[in-house]
């Protein structure tokens, strides 16, 4: 019986669980990207989130047995300027459920990344309250202006920083959360 339990166990596990390397899904449309220096979400990017983002999401996290969506904001090299950050005041509070990243100021590209990314996981976790994407735990990161579409180190600029719309990008990544533990 215990072995007939472990191969019907083994086969459900092998049948929700692809043994492949998830994608990396990007947010490209030239049309949905993000104004420079703002984290704001176009009308045209909530449409794609909600119609095309939200459906490969579900078929990804139960295809590959996922519960964790990392979610990267990227920007261009264009600096933000002399302004305050007021992250490291602000930030749990626009992340909370009643808080709003429209609060937060940017005072870098690490900042604008980061706040960007948020904006995408607030908008992810509304739909997910319309019973979408069971069980799925979203986390926010920043890339800033680091990487490159084809995901290289992105070189030194050699002269004056320019605004490039490609770079404004996010990138859904698929994880598996398991357990943390301390390296001794």
């Amino acid at each position: 019986m215990l072995l007939l339990y472990l191969i019907t166990a083994g086969s459900a596990v092998s049948q929700i669980s692809n043994p492949g390397t998830p994608p990396i899904l990007l947010i490209k449309d030239e049309n949905s990207r993000f104004d420079p220096g703002s984290a704001v979400i176009p009308t045209t990017m909530l449409d794609y989130i909600k119609n095309k983002l939200v459906p490969d999401i579900e078929k990804n996290t139960k295809s590959y047995n996922i519960n964790t969506v990392e979610i990267i904001g990227h920007t261009d090299e264009q600096p933000i300027g002399i302004i305050s950050s007021n992250l490291d005041s602000n930030l749990e509070l626009a992340a909370s459920q009643g808080g709003s990243v429209s609060t937060l100021k940017a005072g870098s590209n690490a900042d604008l990344g980061l706040m960007r990314s948020l904006a995408v996981v607030k908008e992810l976790l509304k739909i997910q309250q319309q019973n979408k994407m069971p069980g799925v735990q979203f986390r926010a990161y920043s890339a800033a202006q680091l990487i490159l579409p084809t995901g290289e180190f992105a070189p030194i600029p050699q002269d004056k920083r320019h605004p490039e719309s490609k770079r404004r990008r996010i990138e859904i990544r698929f994880t598996r959360l398991g357990e943390v533990r301390e390296v001794k």
